[in-house]
């Protein structure tokens, strides 16, 4: 009997302790899902348990992060791969990275590996990348690979597989579900006719390759935390274009930011020259230095390249409508398995290209953040912005500076400094004060301070593939100024960033003032009204206690209030901490100046019941920023309605209809408009945005109308005009193009859709504004002659947009159309225009 369990022991211990033992049974993708990849979508949940099963399987060579949760609670998961001894040290490996380049203090260890960061399926249509995924993690855990081992005893590959898992779930379960039991090829097929809105976007319908600057979304807050703990020396992000294209890898398009590094642009050429090798061996299509650009500073290939890694995007043709196989104009037939060879070899090449240069792309990421603290970029070393007044924006900065890991301090004395004003867009001697919120370049973080904040940005080609300006003084409203020299600054905060309460509390106050001019102030007013406090607000200035308030302020009464008792105070000073506001007690309702709180300029709010469009022919983006702003920004109850019956709605059952971007031709036929004409007669207030205001424009019973064009009359002048270069088409385009630029508005402030602001404000144009002054309703904002700030604009735009309507409000009958000929809310990140919409909401037409 012992004999034979001594044998069994020798055998358990030969098997058990056989090198890679467990490792060698690692099942590969098809193995472990029951089909071949390319033979279907992989659902989200799948993908999940394949990664949960590799982290079981080879728990010394993979750890398994779970970083954060979709608006949809979906799991958002990082995989660290590398081999054996560097995964035991993973925390210290990141640690030590963050110590090399001054995000973190101490001395760093010896023997640091490159950190490579890949990401999958950013939009969620672009389902191939998170199939193509499923095989690069297999090859890099497989102990039998020796290239890939190789590579892990110089890198740590983290892997995101899956950024957008709701918009990719979207799709997945769409395409299951209409696709042919034999994938038909047919453009027309059923399953190549994705259905509104399509699964690109999250669930807000936001871009997230375009939040990664801005970080709005739930899913780039949690994913940029993680990425600022780890740092990386790469990043390249996985997508895919239109099903007649081929395949897309580095070098990158001009323009190139002024910013990107000299080695930046040459590994560029590097990782291209290796993923060319490959893709030859395959006799595989490919371009290279077309379409997409380096200018844009918040995709997935320019953000990191501004926090100094090396950072590209991967294209493959194809995307939501190829399917499982797509017929392409030229014949050919394009099936999911190829797109999956396409996206994994260049994954497993951008792997290869980094293990065999560590050194010298670790030893450039140093010399990069080395430059940063000591010589940073750029004409101006410290960007000023003024705090008084202006609390709540400030503290909606320093949040978003905290998230990029941008140190700030505040201002310690008082000077007057020669500076670029952001204002007058002109360079001149400035007041700075105490209490100023100061950021100085001389940090690690110094070349992405100096794109978000510059303002100006240098475009060496005209043809870009996105927003041409976005200045974060312009975006956030803030009075700002661009130093050339450091100034005195300490770490803590004014007083007046942390209070609520601006005075001594005043035993139950006649009312509370609150100050009207940020997004802030709109969270605060949206939570009052959900708890049913009435609120009024003034159509004009006045003062009390030696303050001045401008029209706009809320004013919040016991009166009216009573039934609240006790409750009531708490829940405003509740509600305001919550919103990082100030208010401000007062013992009475005179005033020493303009209107006291019970004259007939001080007006009632009505809590309004609020609708948005939404469906086929609206731009999915422009209801999702709508729908965002509502839900996530000011939590105030919206009802979507959808296009496809929106013409039996009783819109007698809401107060505000806001209209989206979109093509309204089938959706507002002339007996839908005309029903909507009646609602607002009635009473109810209309908002258009952007093209939508475009489709009212000459409507019968609406003011607004476009401007004459004058193509005719240039024709006229110069018969020639309309001789052009074929070969030139795409720069004789943009001559009518506006590549999001910033403008200066000119502001009506006495009328309530502009209360909150100045004489002027500075929007992110979109498009041509070409609408006429109304003569029968107010234009609030226009633009005047010579109001361009920054940002390119076409010869022939530039032209248009100027004696514009951009802003107006026309009273119809009993209701209200506002007219915002831009988008306020674009991306969610331009915060200086939200108040504006918030005007239009609530204080138009009360």
């Amino acid at each position: 009997m012992y004999a034979k369990v001594k044998l069994l022991l020798i055998f358990f211990f030969t098997i058990f302790m056989l090198p890679g033992y467990g490792q060698t049974l690692l099942q590969n993708p098809e193995q472990f899902l029951g089909y071949k990849p390319g033979t279907r979508f992989t659902r989200h949940s799948d993908l999940v348990r394949y990664l949960e099963y590799l982290s079981r399987q080879a728990p010394s060579r993979l750890k398994l992060q779970t970083y954060g949760t979709t608006y949809e609670g979906r799991p958002l998961y990082l995989a660290a791969i590398s081999a054996e001894e560097r995964i035991n040290r993973l925390e210290e490996i990141r640690q030590n990275n963050l110590k090399r380049i001054g995000l973190q203090n101490g001395q760093p260890t010896a023997n640091q590996p490159a950190i490579i960061w890949l990401s999958y399926n950013v939009h969620g249509n672009e389902a191939v990348s998170s199939e193509a995924v499923l095989q690069v993690l297999y090859d890099l855990l497989n102990p039998a690979n020796e290239r890939t081992q190789g590579w892990l005893k110089n890198t740590v590959v983290l892997i995101d597989p899956c950024v957008n898992p709701d918009g990719r779930e979207r799709y997945v379960q769409w395409y299951n579900g209409v696709a042919n039991a034999v994938p038909n090829a047919n453009p027309w097929a059923r399953e190549h006719q994705e259905p509104w809105p399509g699964g690109r976007f999250n669930h807000y319908l936001f871009d997230l390759n375009r939040d990664l600057a801005w970080q709005t979304q739930q899913e780039s807050q949690q994913r940029i935390a993680l990425y600022n703990q780890w740092m990386p020396q790469l990043h390249a992000d996985f997508h895919e274009m239109s099903g007649e294209a081929t395949y897309y890898f580095s070098p990158a398009a001009k323009p190139f930011h002024e910013d990107i590094t000299p080695w930046q642009r040459e590994f560029q050429q590097i990782i291209g020259e290796n993923n060319r090798k490959y893709f030859d061996q395959n006799n595989w299509l490919y371009f290279t230095r077309e379409t997409y650009d380096l200018f844009y500073p918040s995709y997935g290939d320019t953000w990191p390249t501004f926090n100094g890694a090396i950072a590209m995007t991967y294209e493959q043709g194809g995307s939501g409508r190829a399917g499982l196989a797509f017929a392409r104009a030229d014949g050919d037939t394009l099936t999911l398995g190829e797109r999956i060879a396409h996206h994994y070899t260049a994954s497993l090449a951008t792997i290869e290209t980094v293990a065999q240069r560590k050194d010298k792309v670790l030893q450039e990421f140093d010399k990069y953040y080395q430059r940063n603290r000591t010589n940073p970029p750029g004409p101006y070393k410290t960007y000023v912005l003024k705090t008084r007044n202006q609390e709540a924006k400030i503290k909606a900065l320093t949040t978003y500076l905290d998230r990029q890991q941008i140190k700030y301090g505040f201002v310690s004395g008082s000077s007057a400094q020669r500076a670029f004003n952001y204002t007058t867009g002109k360079h001149e001697s400035v007041k700075i004060e105490t209490n100023d919120l100061a950021i100085s370049l001389y940090q690690p973080k110094a070349t992405l301070i100096k794109v978000l904040f510059e303002p100006f940005a240098k475009l060496e080609d005209s043809l870009t593939y996105d927003v041409t300006a976005w200045a974060i003084p312009y975006a956030f409203g803030l009075q700002a100024y661009a130093l050339p020299g450091k100034i005195n600054q300490t770490q803590a905060q004014p007083i007046a960033l942390n209070q609520t309460i601006t005075k001594p509390a005043i035993p139950q106050p006649y009312a509370y003032l609150a100050r009207w001019n940020s997004l802030s102030d709109i969270q605060l007013l949206s939570a009052l009204l959900r708890h049913n406090i009435k609120i009024r607000y003034s159509e004009k200035a006045f003062q009390t206690d030696d303050e001045t308030y401008a029209p706009g302020t809320l004013i919040i009464t016991r009166a009216g209030n009573e039934a609240l008792g006790a409750s009531f105070d708490n829940i405003i000073k509740s509600e305001a901490e919550k919103a990082g506001i100030q208010i401000t007690p007062t013992p009475t309702g005179f005033v020493s100046t303009g209107v006291d709180f019970g004259s007939g300029s001080v007006r009632y709010l009505r809590k309004p019941k609020v609708a948005v469009m939404a469906g086929q022919g609206i731009s999915p983006p422009a209801f999702g920023e709508v729908w965002h702003f509502f839900e996530q920004q000011i939590k105030y109850p919206v009802t979507v309605l959808d296009a496809e019956y929106f013409n039996r709605v009783p819109l007698s059952n809401f107060d505000v209809l806001v209209l989206p971007g979109g093509s309204y031709a089938d959706i507002l036929t002339d007996k839908t408009l005309s029903q909507v004409r009646d609602w607002v007669n009635a009473g109810g207030k209309l908002i258009s945005l952007e093209s939508a205001t475009g489709f009212l424009a000459g409507k019968h019973g609406f003011a607004l109308t476009r401007k004459k064009d004058t193509d005719s009359a240039e024709v006229r002048k110069n018969p020639y005009a309309l001789l052009k270069t074929y070969g030139e088409s795409e720069r004789q385009t943009i001559s009518d193009a506006v590549q999001g630029s910033v403008y200066r508005v000119s502001l009506d402030n006495t009328h309530p859709l502009a209360f909150g602001y100045g004489d002027t404000y500075f929007a992110l144009v979109q498009d041509v504004i070409n609408f006429s002054f109304m003569k029968d309703g107010w234009n609030v904002g226009v633009l005047k002659k010579d109001i361009y700030t920054s940002g390119f604009v076409g010869v022939r735009a530039r032209k248009k947009l100027q004696d514009t309507l951009v802003l107006g409000h026309q009273t119809m009958g009993r209701g209200q159309v506002v007219y915002m000929a831009d988008n306020p809310l674009f991306r969610a990140f331009w915060h200086n225009s939200k108040l504006l919409f918030g005007n239009a909401v609530f204080m138009v037409g009360n």
